[in-house]
């Protein structure tokens, strides 16, 4: 999938100012009606470090009624997490339609077959174990009528490293830069090599990756949101198919009409 990514898709900020709004009130739109059909979103988010996957998030969200979302950033396991399978505390957080209709993992599962595999905290023969996991997880919530939306952001490694210069030179972004961040950098080849097997093993029918080209921040969030909204509406009852399913309980849907004993005339 990497080799076709075109990473020099931009858009100009006029464009790109008409083109987000119209997808958050879009957005806002679909999500109304995920709550009205109680059906549940999963959003998965994973990329590079300085990708621009907390930005394209938090455009995602900031049109949607707060009651409606919930987003996890997903750190190392700690705790009660650190005792169980490493998918028990994505089980536990998953809502049902009745609480929130989005949940979004900014981090996710994936860290068994990225992070875990190359940082050596997982074994080979448990992250080599986890595609399959994985695979079957994803399928349950699938079959379980979830929508199931898999983001991967991808930058090249000059573009990162312009992003965390920026930020050891501006102030108030020197939180967000770590010395992981540059350990992970020397480490590019093996995470791309993990990348390659994940996209690979675990893009199927029912839970394909969308690759997000990074490079432009602005093209990343749009896509992003057309994305989300591409999975929504091909998932989301049509509203003429609603219609008809309410004419049909309330009795005003055409029906055939057949005679006891139709059969036997001749």
């Amino acid at each position: 999938m990497l080799p076709t990514i075109d990473l020099s898709k931009r858009l100009e900020r006029e464009d790109y100012r008409q083109r987000i709004l119209d997808c958050q009130l879009k957005l806002r739109e679909l999500a109304f009606r995920l709550y009205q059909e109680k059906r549940s979103l999963i959003v998965v988010v994973e990329g590079w470090d300085a990708a621009g996957k907390g930005g394209s998030i938090r455009r995602a969200i900031e049109k949607m009624d707060p009651r409606g979302y919930e987003v996890y950033s997903i750190a190392a396991p700690e705790g009660e997490d650190r005792t169980h399978h490493y998918l028990w505390r994505f089980w536990r957080r998953l809502k049902s339609p009745d609480d929130k209709q989005i949940v979004i993992f900014d981090r996710s599962w994936y860290g068994r077959v990225l992070v875990e595999r190359v940082e050596g905290f997982a074994t080979e023969s448990e992250w080599k174990r986890a595609y399959r996991e994985i695979n079957h997880f994803e399928r349950q919530l699938t079959n379980h009528g979830m929508i199931l939306v898999k983001l991967w952001f991808e930058i090249s490694t000059e573009e990162q490293l312009r992003r965390f210069e920026a930020r050891r030179e501006t102030p108030h972004k020197q939180w967000k830069l770590t010395e992981e961040d540059w350990r992970n950098r020397r480490k590019w080849g093996l995470y791309e090599e993990a990348l390659i097997d994940m996209l690979r093993k675990t893009s199927t029918l029912a839970a394909p990756w969308t690759i997000i080209e990074g490079n432009d921040k602005l093209w990343a969030r749009v896509k992003t949101q057309e994305t989300l909204i591409a999975a929504l509406e091909a998932s989301l009852e049509a509203p003429e198919r609603q219609k008809a399913t309410g004419d049909e309980k309330s009795g005003t849907g055409k029906k055939k009409s057949s005679k006891k004993g139709d059969k036997n005339k001749s």
